[in-house]
């Protein structure tokens, strides 16, 4: 039996390089793109975009892996990662979102934070909170000189 690189998923589903798809890609796998698609994937399982992929539409997976270009509503489950080689142009919703240094995000990004407290959180049980112990504030009040002349 041969062994996949991707999560151990049998079921693969792959546009290769200088194919052109218009429509929607629905499976239940990985999907991989190294060619372009208009259109819309949705899988449970992962998207990988290779460097030579294009994507313009909607994709929804569990996991997306970028090394090539996208420009969707893109949504993921567990985590969207963006390559060195990755440019990415539209909305982005995700847990996690990684970048390594030279990919390219243009758009929004929703990370799932709807707010946070006002309150700080409390420190662990050795640490201080230092403002408890800030000194009193001090008043300097200026002295006459005693060789000063006053008019």
């Amino acid at each position: 039996m041969k062994s996949s690189n991707f999560a151990g998923d049998d079921n693969i589903t792959l546009l290769a390089k200088g194919v052109v798809l218009k429509g929607e890609i629905h499976v239940e796998g990985t999907v991989r793109i190294d060619g372009r698609l208009d259109g819309e994937i949705q899988t449970k399982g992962h998207v990988i975009i290779g460097e030579d992929g294009l994507v313009q539409g909607t994709i929804i997976a569990g996991t997306i892996v970028s090394s090539g270009r996208i420009k969707a509503k893109v949504t993921a489950k567990e985590r969207v990662q963006l390559l060195k080689t990755s440019t990415l142009i539209g909305e982005v919703l995700t847990p996690v979102l990684i970048m390594e240094d030279g990919a390219k995000l243009q758009g929004s990004t929703d990370m799932g934070v709807a707010a946070w407290s006002d309150e700080l959180p409390k420190l662990p049980g050795g640490v201080s909170d230092l403002s408890a112990h800030r000194a009193k504030q001090v008043v300097v009040l200026e002295k006459e000189a005693s060789g000063d002349a006053r008019r």
